[in-house]
Protein backbone atom coordinates (compact mmCIF):
# COMPACT_ATOMS: atom_id res chain seq x y z
CA UNK A 1 0.00 0.00 0.00
CA UNK A 2 3.02 2.20 0.57
CA UNK A 3 3.74 1.94 -3.22
CA UNK A 4 0.41 2.85 -3.93
CA UNK A 5 0.70 6.09 -1.68
CA UNK A 6 3.91 7.15 -3.61
CA UNK A 7 3.05 6.43 -7.03
CA UNK A 8 0.04 8.15 -7.00
CA UNK A 9 1.57 11.34 -5.59
CA UNK A 10 3.73 11.04 -8.99
CA UNK A 11 0.86 11.23 -11.39
CA UNK A 12 0.18 14.17 -13.78
CA UNK A 13 -2.70 16.42 -12.95
CA UNK A 14 -4.36 15.58 -16.43
CA UNK A 15 -4.45 11.59 -16.01
CA UNK A 16 -6.06 11.97 -12.63
CA UNK A 17 -9.35 10.96 -13.78
CA UNK A 18 -8.21 7.38 -14.34
CA UNK A 19 -7.82 6.96 -10.91
CA UNK A 20 -10.01 9.64 -9.18
CA UNK A 21 -13.06 9.13 -11.53
CA UNK A 22 -15.77 6.92 -12.32
CA UNK A 23 -16.37 6.60 -16.05
CA UNK A 24 -17.74 3.95 -18.63
CA UNK A 25 -15.51 5.87 -21.09
CA UNK A 26 -12.17 7.50 -20.19
CA UNK A 27 -11.01 8.83 -23.85
CA UNK A 28 -7.13 10.43 -23.92
CA UNK A 29 -6.03 11.67 -26.75
CA UNK A 30 -3.05 14.44 -27.93
CA UNK A 31 0.18 14.78 -29.46
CA UNK A 32 3.70 12.61 -28.96
CA UNK A 33 5.16 12.67 -25.52
CA UNK A 34 2.08 13.61 -23.84
CA UNK A 35 2.60 10.33 -21.88
CA UNK A 36 -0.96 8.87 -22.54
CA UNK A 37 1.02 5.06 -22.69
CA UNK A 38 3.15 5.81 -19.48
CA UNK A 39 0.38 7.01 -17.17
CA UNK A 40 -2.51 4.26 -18.46
CA UNK A 41 -0.01 1.93 -17.64
CA UNK A 42 0.74 2.93 -14.42
CA UNK A 43 -2.81 3.72 -13.42
CA UNK A 44 -3.68 0.39 -14.18
CA UNK A 45 -0.70 -1.13 -12.48
CA UNK A 46 -1.76 0.64 -9.35
CA UNK A 47 -5.49 -0.53 -9.68
CA UNK A 48 -3.98 -3.79 -9.74
CA UNK A 49 -2.96 -3.98 -6.56
CA UNK A 50 -6.31 -4.51 -5.20
CA UNK A 51 -7.48 -7.01 -8.42
CA UNK A 52 -8.39 -5.86 -11.49
CA UNK A 53 -9.18 -8.10 -15.09
CA UNK A 54 -8.12 -5.63 -17.86
CA UNK A 55 -8.05 -6.50 -21.24
CA UNK A 56 -5.67 -4.71 -23.65
CA UNK A 57 -6.31 -4.31 -26.90
CA UNK A 58 -5.86 -2.41 -30.26
CA UNK A 59 -6.79 -2.88 -34.02
CA UNK A 60 -4.55 -5.49 -34.88
CA UNK A 61 -2.17 -8.08 -33.19
CA UNK A 62 -0.55 -10.30 -34.77
CA UNK A 63 1.47 -11.16 -31.74
CA UNK A 64 2.18 -10.69 -28.20
CA UNK A 65 5.28 -8.28 -29.45
CA UNK A 66 2.98 -5.97 -30.98
CA UNK A 67 0.62 -5.21 -27.51
CA UNK A 68 1.23 -2.97 -24.46
CA UNK A 69 2.96 -6.16 -22.56
CA UNK A 70 6.65 -4.76 -22.42
CA UNK A 71 5.25 -1.44 -21.36
CA UNK A 72 3.71 -2.79 -18.41
CA UNK A 73 6.61 -4.85 -17.61
CA UNK A 74 8.64 -1.95 -17.88
CA UNK A 75 6.55 0.17 -15.92
CA UNK A 76 6.48 -2.38 -13.21
CA UNK A 77 9.96 -2.60 -12.85
CA UNK A 78 10.56 1.26 -12.99
CA UNK A 79 7.37 1.45 -10.06
CA UNK A 80 8.94 -1.00 -8.24
CA UNK A 81 6.42 -3.34 -8.12
CA UNK A 82 8.66 -7.09 -9.51
CA UNK A 83 7.42 -8.34 -5.83
CA UNK A 84 3.51 -7.64 -6.67
CA UNK A 85 3.32 -8.98 -10.82
CA UNK A 86 4.24 -12.04 -12.36
CA UNK A 87 4.91 -11.56 -16.05
CA UNK A 88 4.25 -14.66 -17.82
CA UNK A 89 4.63 -15.26 -21.85
CA UNK A 90 1.33 -14.41 -22.52
CA UNK A 91 0.11 -12.65 -19.56
CA UNK A 92 0.24 -10.88 -16.19
CA UNK A 93 -0.65 -11.86 -13.23
CA UNK A 94 -1.16 -9.78 -9.96
CA UNK A 95 -2.31 -9.71 -6.15
CA UNK A 96 -6.12 -10.73 -5.53
CA UNK A 97 -6.67 -12.10 -8.81
CA UNK A 98 -5.32 -9.30 -11.28
CA UNK A 99 -4.82 -10.44 -14.54
CA UNK A 100 -3.73 -8.40 -17.75
CA UNK A 101 -4.58 -10.39 -21.02
CA UNK A 102 -3.37 -8.77 -24.63
CA UNK A 103 -6.16 -9.76 -27.81
CA UNK A 104 -5.69 -7.63 -30.71
CA UNK A 105 -9.95 -6.69 -31.89
CA UNK A 106 -9.64 -8.72 -35.26
CA UNK A 107 -8.82 -11.63 -32.63
CA UNK A 108 -12.05 -13.76 -32.54
CA UNK A 109 -11.18 -14.32 -29.34
CA UNK A 110 -11.08 -11.12 -28.45
CA UNK A 111 -14.59 -10.95 -27.73
CA UNK A 112 -14.88 -13.98 -25.16
CA UNK A 113 -11.49 -12.69 -23.45
CA UNK A 114 -13.79 -9.37 -22.85
CA UNK A 115 -16.66 -10.61 -21.21
CA UNK A 116 -15.99 -9.89 -17.13
CA UNK A 117 -13.11 -7.27 -17.17
CA UNK A 118 -13.31 -4.89 -14.97
CA UNK A 119 -11.20 -2.25 -17.90
CA UNK A 120 -10.58 -2.57 -21.58
CA UNK A 121 -7.41 -0.35 -22.56
CA UNK A 122 -7.38 0.57 -26.53
CA UNK A 123 -3.91 1.86 -27.00
CA UNK A 124 -3.45 3.18 -30.74
CA UNK A 125 -6.92 4.11 -30.81
CA UNK A 126 -7.52 6.06 -33.90
CA UNK A 127 -7.18 3.39 -36.42
CA UNK A 128 -9.88 1.19 -34.86
CA UNK A 129 -12.94 0.55 -37.04
CA UNK A 130 -16.61 1.16 -36.42
CA UNK A 131 -17.18 -2.17 -36.66
CA UNK A 132 -14.49 -3.55 -34.05
CA UNK A 133 -15.97 -0.94 -31.75
CA UNK A 134 -20.00 -1.72 -31.92
CA UNK A 135 -18.90 -5.42 -31.49
CA UNK A 136 -16.61 -4.20 -28.17
CA UNK A 137 -18.27 -1.52 -26.91
CA UNK A 138 -21.64 -3.63 -25.67
CA UNK A 139 -19.61 -6.86 -25.13
CA UNK A 140 -17.64 -5.07 -22.12
CA UNK A 141 -20.92 -5.29 -19.62
CA UNK A 142 -19.60 -6.17 -16.53
CA UNK A 143 -21.13 -3.67 -13.98
CA UNK A 144 -18.44 -0.50 -13.66
CA UNK A 145 -16.60 -1.86 -16.41
CA UNK A 146 -15.09 0.98 -18.13
CA UNK A 147 -13.39 1.16 -21.96
CA UNK A 148 -10.01 3.42 -21.41
CA UNK A 149 -8.90 4.69 -25.22
CA UNK A 150 -5.70 6.13 -26.29
CA UNK A 151 -4.42 7.61 -29.48
CA UNK A 152 -2.67 10.27 -31.32
CA UNK A 153 -5.00 11.54 -33.72
CA UNK A 154 -4.75 11.32 -37.80
CA UNK A 155 -7.27 12.03 -39.72
CA UNK A 156 -11.40 13.89 -38.93
CA UNK A 157 -13.04 11.02 -40.09
CA UNK A 158 -10.94 8.23 -37.80
CA UNK A 159 -13.94 6.65 -36.11
CA UNK A 160 -13.25 7.41 -32.47
CA UNK A 161 -12.13 10.78 -33.45
CA UNK A 162 -16.02 11.71 -34.58
CA UNK A 163 -17.44 9.48 -31.85
CA UNK A 164 -15.69 11.00 -28.70
CA UNK A 165 -13.97 14.27 -30.05
CA UNK A 166 -15.79 16.25 -33.43
CA UNK A 167 -19.13 15.09 -31.78
CA UNK A 168 -20.86 14.90 -28.58
CA UNK A 169 -19.38 12.19 -26.94
CA UNK A 170 -21.85 9.54 -25.61
CA UNK A 171 -22.75 9.97 -21.86
CA UNK A 172 -20.52 8.91 -19.29
CA UNK A 173 -17.67 9.92 -20.80
CA UNK A 174 -14.38 11.69 -19.81
CA UNK A 175 -12.18 13.21 -22.81
CA UNK A 176 -9.32 14.91 -22.16
CA UNK A 177 -6.82 16.43 -24.61
CA UNK A 178 -2.83 16.00 -23.26
CA UNK A 179 0.37 16.93 -24.99
CA UNK A 180 4.16 17.54 -23.88
CA UNK A 181 2.96 20.75 -21.53
CA UNK A 182 1.45 17.62 -19.42
CA UNK A 183 4.11 15.29 -19.21
CA UNK A 184 6.63 16.23 -16.72
CA UNK A 185 9.80 14.12 -17.74
CA UNK A 186 10.24 15.91 -20.73
CA UNK A 187 13.66 16.49 -21.61
CA UNK A 188 15.29 19.80 -23.02
CA UNK A 189 16.17 17.65 -26.28
CA UNK A 190 12.75 17.21 -26.70
CA UNK A 191 11.73 20.72 -26.38
CA UNK A 192 14.57 21.96 -28.72
CA UNK A 193 12.96 19.66 -31.44
CA UNK A 194 9.65 20.79 -30.50
CA UNK A 195 10.80 24.68 -30.92
CA UNK A 196 12.48 23.53 -34.23
CA UNK A 197 9.01 22.08 -36.02
CA UNK A 198 7.22 25.00 -34.85
CA UNK A 199 9.50 27.77 -36.30
CA UNK A 200 10.09 25.55 -39.67
CA UNK A 201 6.66 23.32 -40.55
CA UNK A 202 3.72 24.45 -38.11
CA UNK A 203 1.39 22.47 -40.38
CA UNK A 204 3.22 19.53 -38.87
CA UNK A 205 3.93 20.73 -35.57
CA UNK A 206 0.09 21.36 -35.07
CA UNK A 207 -0.38 17.00 -36.13
CA UNK A 208 2.78 15.75 -34.19
CA UNK A 209 3.14 17.78 -31.04
CA UNK A 210 -0.06 19.77 -30.19
CA UNK A 211 -2.24 16.40 -31.34
CA UNK A 212 -4.37 17.93 -33.95
CA UNK A 213 -5.53 15.86 -37.17
CA UNK A 214 -3.95 16.50 -40.11
CA UNK A 215 -5.73 18.85 -42.11
CA UNK A 216 -4.54 20.82 -45.72
CA UNK A 217 -5.06 24.29 -46.01
CA UNK A 218 -6.44 23.41 -49.73
CA UNK A 219 -10.04 24.23 -49.73
CA UNK A 220 -9.96 26.05 -46.33
CA UNK A 221 -11.90 29.52 -46.30
CA UNK A 222 -8.76 31.35 -44.88
CA UNK A 223 -5.77 29.37 -46.85
CA UNK A 224 -4.20 32.39 -48.21
CA UNK A 225 -4.03 34.88 -45.76
CA UNK A 226 -2.80 31.67 -43.32
CA UNK A 227 -0.45 31.15 -45.87
CA UNK A 228 0.73 35.08 -45.27
CA UNK A 229 0.64 34.85 -41.63
CA UNK A 230 2.82 31.95 -41.85
CA UNK A 231 5.47 32.93 -44.21
CA UNK A 232 5.64 36.67 -42.64
CA UNK A 233 6.35 35.18 -39.22
CA UNK A 234 3.71 36.37 -37.64
CA UNK A 235 2.61 33.00 -35.84
CA UNK A 236 5.23 33.62 -33.26
CA UNK A 237 6.09 34.79 -29.56
CA UNK A 238 3.00 37.57 -28.67
CA UNK A 239 3.90 38.80 -25.13
CA UNK A 240 0.65 40.42 -22.98
CA UNK A 241 1.76 43.59 -21.72
CA UNK A 242 0.10 44.14 -18.41
CA UNK A 243 -1.92 47.12 -17.79
CA UNK A 244 -2.77 47.72 -21.53
CA UNK A 245 -6.48 47.00 -22.30
CA UNK A 246 -7.11 42.95 -23.55
CA UNK A 247 -10.50 42.76 -25.43
CA UNK A 248 -12.01 39.41 -26.01
CA UNK A 249 -14.14 38.25 -29.03
CA UNK A 250 -16.67 35.73 -28.55
CA UNK A 251 -18.64 32.65 -30.02
CA UNK A 252 -21.19 30.89 -28.26
CA UNK A 253 -22.45 27.68 -27.80
CA UNK A 254 -25.29 26.45 -25.94
CA UNK A 255 -24.75 22.81 -26.37
CA UNK A 256 -21.66 22.72 -27.84
CA UNK A 257 -18.61 25.00 -27.83
CA UNK A 258 -17.80 28.62 -26.81
CA UNK A 259 -15.11 30.22 -28.22
CA UNK A 260 -13.05 33.22 -27.26
CA UNK A 261 -9.95 35.53 -28.55
CA UNK A 262 -8.15 37.79 -26.57
CA UNK A 263 -6.67 40.77 -28.22
CA UNK A 264 -4.31 43.25 -27.35
CA UNK A 265 -4.52 46.64 -29.88
CA UNK A 266 -0.75 48.35 -30.55
CA UNK A 267 -1.78 51.49 -33.24
CA UNK A 268 -2.98 49.15 -36.35
CA UNK A 269 -1.66 46.07 -34.53
CA UNK A 270 -4.00 43.17 -34.10
CA UNK A 271 -1.82 40.76 -30.76
CA UNK A 272 -3.96 38.03 -30.27
CA UNK A 273 -2.36 36.74 -27.12
CA UNK A 274 -4.96 33.65 -26.41
CA UNK A 275 -7.73 31.33 -27.52
CA UNK A 276 -9.86 29.37 -25.21
CA UNK A 277 -12.50 27.13 -25.86
CA UNK A 278 -14.93 25.10 -23.77
CA UNK A 279 -17.96 22.64 -24.38
CA UNK A 280 -21.19 22.52 -22.57
CA UNK A 281 -20.27 24.83 -19.36
CA UNK A 282 -22.58 27.93 -18.11
CA UNK A 283 -21.90 31.44 -18.76
CA UNK A 284 -20.52 31.55 -15.56
CA UNK A 285 -17.54 28.98 -16.11
CA UNK A 286 -16.07 31.49 -19.45
CA UNK A 287 -16.64 34.96 -17.00
CA UNK A 288 -14.38 32.23 -14.21
CA UNK A 289 -12.19 32.31 -16.80
CA UNK A 290 -11.31 35.77 -17.80
CA UNK A 291 -11.25 36.21 -13.89
CA UNK A 292 -8.35 33.38 -13.38
CA UNK A 293 -6.42 35.78 -15.83
CA UNK A 294 -6.96 38.75 -14.34
CA UNK A 295 -5.34 37.55 -11.93
CA UNK A 296 -2.71 34.76 -12.86
CA UNK A 297 -1.55 37.14 -15.82
CA UNK A 298 -2.78 40.58 -14.83
CA UNK A 299 -5.31 41.02 -17.51
CA UNK A 300 -6.85 44.05 -17.86
CA UNK A 301 -10.56 44.06 -20.07
CA UNK A 302 -11.32 46.83 -22.27
CA UNK A 303 -14.67 45.39 -24.20
CA UNK A 304 -15.84 41.70 -24.38
CA UNK A 305 -17.45 41.30 -27.50
CA UNK A 306 -20.79 39.26 -28.06
CA UNK A 307 -22.64 38.09 -30.94
CA UNK A 308 -26.12 39.07 -31.56
CA UNK A 309 -28.00 35.92 -29.93
CA UNK A 310 -25.85 37.28 -26.66
CA UNK A 311 -29.16 39.48 -26.21
CA UNK A 312 -32.24 36.18 -25.88
CA UNK A 313 -32.84 35.12 -23.06
CA UNK A 314 -31.47 31.73 -21.66
CA UNK A 315 -34.03 29.36 -20.29
CA UNK A 316 -32.14 28.42 -17.94
CA UNK A 317 -31.59 31.59 -16.26
CA UNK A 318 -34.31 33.62 -17.27
CA UNK A 319 -31.46 36.07 -18.22
CA UNK A 320 -29.42 36.68 -21.37
CA UNK A 321 -25.83 36.21 -21.86
CA UNK A 322 -25.32 39.93 -22.43
CA UNK A 323 -26.73 40.85 -19.09
CA UNK A 324 -24.74 37.88 -16.79
CA UNK A 325 -21.62 38.93 -18.61
CA UNK A 326 -22.62 42.41 -17.21
CA UNK A 327 -23.55 41.72 -14.04
CA UNK A 328 -19.61 40.39 -13.58
CA UNK A 329 -18.73 43.88 -14.34
CA UNK A 330 -17.54 43.55 -17.55
CA UNK A 331 -17.93 45.98 -20.41
CA UNK A 332 -19.88 44.75 -23.25
CA UNK A 333 -20.85 45.44 -26.80
CA UNK A 334 -22.42 43.41 -29.59
CA UNK A 335 -21.41 42.63 -32.62
CA UNK A 336 -23.14 44.19 -35.96
CA UNK A 337 -25.33 41.93 -37.24
CA UNK A 338 -23.97 41.09 -40.91
CA UNK A 339 -24.23 37.88 -43.32
CA UNK A 340 -21.77 34.99 -43.42
CA UNK A 341 -20.46 36.26 -46.40
CA UNK A 342 -19.76 39.79 -45.25
CA UNK A 343 -18.21 38.52 -41.99
CA UNK A 344 -15.74 36.21 -43.81
CA UNK A 345 -14.52 39.05 -45.59
CA UNK A 346 -14.76 41.19 -42.84
CA UNK A 347 -12.11 38.41 -41.21
CA UNK A 348 -9.67 38.97 -44.07
CA UNK A 349 -9.59 42.20 -43.96
CA UNK A 350 -8.14 41.67 -40.33
CA UNK A 351 -5.34 39.18 -40.97
CA UNK A 352 -2.63 41.55 -42.45
CA UNK A 353 -2.46 43.44 -39.06
CA UNK A 354 -3.00 40.09 -36.80
CA UNK A 355 -0.08 38.37 -34.84
CA UNK A 356 -0.94 35.24 -33.21
CA UNK A 357 1.18 33.63 -29.80
CA UNK A 358 2.29 30.56 -30.84
CA UNK A 359 1.89 28.59 -27.86
CA UNK A 360 -1.74 29.96 -27.09
CA UNK A 361 -3.42 30.45 -29.88
CA UNK A 362 -2.53 26.74 -31.43
CA UNK A 363 -6.40 25.12 -30.93
CA UNK A 364 -7.86 28.58 -32.79
CA UNK A 365 -4.98 28.53 -35.76
CA UNK A 366 -6.53 25.10 -36.34
CA UNK A 367 -9.74 26.06 -36.36
CA UNK A 368 -9.04 28.25 -38.89
CA UNK A 369 -7.30 26.67 -41.40
CA UNK A 370 -9.79 23.76 -41.17
CA UNK A 371 -12.49 26.22 -42.07
CA UNK A 372 -14.34 25.03 -45.01
CA UNK A 373 -17.14 25.78 -47.40
CA UNK A 374 -19.59 22.86 -47.25
CA UNK A 375 -20.60 21.21 -50.32
CA UNK A 376 -24.04 20.87 -51.35
CA UNK A 377 -25.99 17.43 -52.66
CA UNK A 378 -24.88 18.02 -56.52
CA UNK A 379 -21.03 18.33 -55.61
CA UNK A 380 -20.67 22.05 -55.67
CA UNK A 381 -19.35 24.54 -53.24
CA UNK A 382 -21.96 25.60 -51.11
CA UNK A 383 -21.87 29.76 -50.36
CA UNK A 384 -21.94 28.81 -46.42
CA UNK A 385 -18.83 27.23 -44.08
CA UNK A 386 -19.59 23.48 -42.93
CA UNK A 387 -20.80 23.00 -39.24
CA UNK A 388 -17.67 21.54 -37.72
CA UNK A 389 -15.56 21.49 -34.98
CA UNK A 390 -13.71 24.47 -36.43
CA UNK A 391 -16.50 26.44 -36.79
CA UNK A 392 -16.70 27.83 -33.22
CA UNK A 393 -12.94 29.45 -33.33
CA UNK A 394 -13.63 30.35 -36.75
CA UNK A 395 -17.26 32.31 -36.27
CA UNK A 396 -15.54 33.99 -32.81
CA UNK A 397 -12.31 35.14 -35.56
CA UNK A 398 -15.15 36.29 -37.76
CA UNK A 399 -16.99 38.64 -35.44
CA UNK A 400 -13.63 40.14 -34.74
CA UNK A 401 -13.30 41.04 -37.99
CA UNK A 402 -16.80 42.68 -38.16
CA UNK A 403 -16.08 44.35 -34.64
CA UNK A 404 -12.79 46.06 -35.64
CA UNK A 405 -13.77 47.16 -39.45
CA UNK A 406 -17.17 48.48 -38.48
CA UNK A 407 -16.70 49.73 -35.26
CA UNK A 408 -12.90 49.91 -34.81
CA UNK A 409 -11.08 49.69 -31.13
CA UNK A 410 -9.59 52.58 -30.65
CA UNK A 411 -6.32 53.25 -29.03
CA UNK A 412 -3.46 55.75 -28.26
CA UNK A 413 0.27 54.11 -29.66
CA UNK A 414 2.09 52.60 -26.83
CA UNK A 415 5.74 52.52 -26.52
CA UNK A 416 7.77 49.14 -27.38
CA UNK A 417 8.40 47.21 -24.10
CA UNK A 418 11.81 46.51 -23.43
CA UNK A 419 12.37 42.68 -24.09
CA UNK A 420 15.00 40.25 -25.40
CA UNK A 421 14.33 39.93 -29.00
CA UNK A 422 15.12 37.57 -31.44
CA UNK A 423 15.43 39.01 -35.31
CA UNK A 424 11.54 39.40 -37.00
CA UNK A 425 9.57 41.87 -38.38
CA UNK A 426 8.63 43.10 -35.13
CA UNK A 427 11.13 43.50 -32.22
CA UNK A 428 8.22 43.02 -29.55
CA UNK A 429 8.40 39.57 -30.69
CA UNK A 430 10.49 37.82 -27.34
CA UNK A 431 10.95 34.78 -26.64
Amino acid sequence: MSALVRIHAQFPKAFEPLLGEKARYKVFHGGRVGCKSWQFARALLIRGLTGVRVLCTRETQSSIKESVKQLLADQIKLMGLEDYYRILDQEIRGPRGTLFIFKGLSDPEALKSAEGVDVCWIEEARIVTETSWKKLDPTIRKPGAEIWVSFNPELETDYLWQLFVSNEPPPNSVVRKVTYRDNPWITDEIRQQIAHMRETDYDEYLWVWEGHTRVALEGAIYAKELRATKSSGRICRVPHLPGKPVHTFWDLGRSDVTAIWFVQMFGLENRVIRYYQNNGEHISHYVDYLRALEEEHKYTYGTVWLPHDADEERLSSRRTTRQQVEDAQFRVRIVPKVSIADGIQAARTIFPNCYFDQAETVDGIAALGAYKYDVDDDGTRSKLPEHSWASHGSDAFRYMGVALRDEPVKVKPQPKPHVKVRPGPRAWMAR
